[in-house]
């Protein structure tokens, strides 16, 4: 069996800013707000799709702490603006 390594702290920082790209809040069922769920999501995706494009394409010069700062800002310019979905059992996790 062979020893796993740890991730290299500019992978693992790229690997979070993903996480925290794609990670949102479910929506509620009122005021539209799933719609609004799935532009973002898709307005999300679309930033990490064009990070890891560019990585990708030049690997011979990569910037992991670049492509994650790029998603950050990427997320950081589009918030959550939807309401998200609460509920008495959601809540109690807490």
């Amino acid at each position: 069996m062979s020893e796993r390594n740890m991730l290299s702290a500019d992978v693992a920082d790229l690997l979070s800013a993903i996480l925290a790209a794609l990670d949102i809040p479910l929506p509620a069922v009122e005021n539209g707000s799933d719609r609004k769920h799935y532009r973002l999501l898709e307005r999300r995706t679309t930033d990490v799709l064009v990070a890891l494009s560019a990585l990708l394409a030049h690997p011979e010069h990569p910037d992991l702490r670049d492509d994650a700062a790029y998603i950050r800002d990427c997320t950081a310019e589009h918030p959550v603006t939807y309401t998200p979905f609460r509920s008495n059992r959601t809540e109690a996790d807490r």
